[in-house]
């Protein structure tokens, strides 16, 4: 079977329509997302059904093998979008046209066509809830389908997955430093990897404890109210046309009464001074002010001696680093406006590993990329609120004193409950966050609670790894 790129091989299938009907524009949509996949999930599924192996029962795992450096934990998130493209699993006949049209199936069974054309999600999902405290190891998400099912949805749970678990973690930390009663904001659009991305960004940190997002498509979509405040560019052209930065800010409060204002286009000090007249003048009422450059401590300090009774806000690639750093050193600072550090950085290198086959336990054995066989839960046990252990062992176990935290969610491809809203998941967050124990929060060396695997798994893990030999 030839895989390797030929660029002209779509058109030598049909000359008349190249693309046999496959969009050239790289937009997405719902109806796109069965193809929105790596093609080896397409080969190895006509291979099953080839081999006759495409129905049995297969339970496929997602799961981190270690966290990101400098991370003590990840806080579960993307679910929901998992599960709405698994309840609209289908491929339309222009997609299997399209398919067929590259000629890399050229050897695939028919039997593989007629499954594509009938295909839908019938097997069943375990996942812990979003805005859950997982660790390395612990399955976030496990599918138990038919082999072709399974193997075909690989691809596009890890992406909604990952990315929305990166953001939701790195959201959470920042709000766990900032403290409850600062203003967070999602900023991050221009700097997400892709407009899709920048919704599922601006989701997962709303789920994660932030308070708005500046994306208005995102915030009207999550029945949210977006948030923010201006860009240099209009002080500057209002000040060039219009004469002043101060006849700027007058002309935008003229549509937005008392609206933050950026005041660091030109000098930070002299505009909070000349704001701070006109609010003693009773001249303008001011919500807030934001800073995006310069010394934020000592210039936020001078702020808010001017304006002691206005918000002031910081901006400019703050990460929960930064905004710790900014605590420790006195800043002034009410609210942060979070942007690239919140939604990029280093990766939740997530897995999808197949655990069990016709109730046959399967594991990886490669070095340094071991997998426990058998199909898992995570049993979490607390001490006065706090997490003291997690338990890795077989869903046949029910160890005393620990909470089972992956649920059933889908079941032969239907819902189990309606989805969560972003309250209850925010909620969901804070709680778990506030249950790590000290030292995992930590920013720096965090160190995650014990993680302990039940003699049950340890004696599979023995046994399967035998009978691989």
């Amino acid at each position: 079977m030839r895989i390797a790129p030929d660029r002209n091989r779509l058109q030598e299938a049909d000359p008349k329509q190249p693309h046999s009907g496959i969009d050239r524009e790289l937009t997405v949509s719902c109806e796109d997302n069965s193809l929105l996949t790596d093609l080896y999930q397409l080969t190895m599924a006509a291979c099953y059904v080839g081999e006759g192996l495409d129905g049995r029962r297969a339970s496929f795992e997602l799961f981190v093998r270690r966290l990101p450096e400098r991370f003590g934990y990840l806080i579960a998130m993307g679910l929901e979008q998992a599960l709405e493209y698994l309840e609209k699993f289908r491929f339309s006949q222009t997609q299997i046209e399209g398919l067929k049209a590259t000629g890399i199936f050229a050897h695939a069974p028919e039997e593989f066509w007629s499954l594509l054309a009938e295909a839908r999600f019938t097997g069943d999902v375990w996942a812990v809830a979003e805005g859950t405290a997982i660790f390395a190891n612990e399955p976030l998400l496990r599918v138990e389908a038919p082999l072709w099912q399974a193997q075909l949805v690989e691809t596009y749970l890890l992406n909604a997955i990952n990315y929305q678990t990166l953001i939701g973690t790195r959201a959470a930390r920042m709000r766990d430093v900032a403290g409850p009663l600062a203003t967070l904001l999602e900023f991050g659009t221009r700097r997400a990897f892709s407009p899709q991305g920048a919704l599922w960004a601006a989701r997962a940190a709303l789920a994660a404890g932030l308070d708005a997002t500046s994306n208005v498509l995102a915030a009207l979509k999550l029945g949210e109210k977006p948030s923010g405040t201006m860009a240099h560019s209009l002080v500057m052209a209002l000040t060039a046309l219009e004469g002043s930065e101060a006849e700027a800010f007058t002309a935008f409060h003229r549509y937005f009464p008392g609206a933050p204002l950026l005041i660091d286009t030109y000098d930070t000090v002299a505009a909070a001074q000349k704001l701070s007249q006109r609010l003693q003048s009773g001249e303008m009422q001011l919500a807030g002010v934001r800073l995006d450059s310069g010394d934020l401590v000592t210039l936020s300090q001078q702020v808010r001696s001017l304006l002691p009774g206005v918000a002031i806000f910081a901006s400019g690639d703050l990460d929960e680093w930064e905004i710790a750093r900014l605590k420790a050193a006195g800043a002034c600072i009410d609210g942060y406006g979070l942007g690239t550090k919140l939604v990029t950085g280093s990766p939740v290198n997530g897995v999808y590993k197949l655990v069990e086959i016709d109730s046959i336990p399967t594991m990886k054995q490669s070095s340094s990329k071991v997998t426990y066989p058998g199909r898992k839960q995570i049993f979490r046990a607390f001490e006065a609120s706090e997490i003291r252990r997690d338990i890795l062992g077989l869903m046949s176990e029910t160890p005393t004193d620990s909470q089972p935290l992956l649920q059933l969610v889908l079941q032969q491809g239907q819902r189990v409950k309606p989805p969560e809203t972003l309250a209850e998941i925010r909620q969901r967050t804070a709680t778990n966050v506030a249950s790590l124990p000290r030292e995992t929060r930590h920013l720096d060396n965090p160190i995650p609670p014990p993680i302990e695997i039940s003699a049950s798994l340890a004696e599979l893990t023995q046994k399967t790894q035998k009978g691989n030999r």
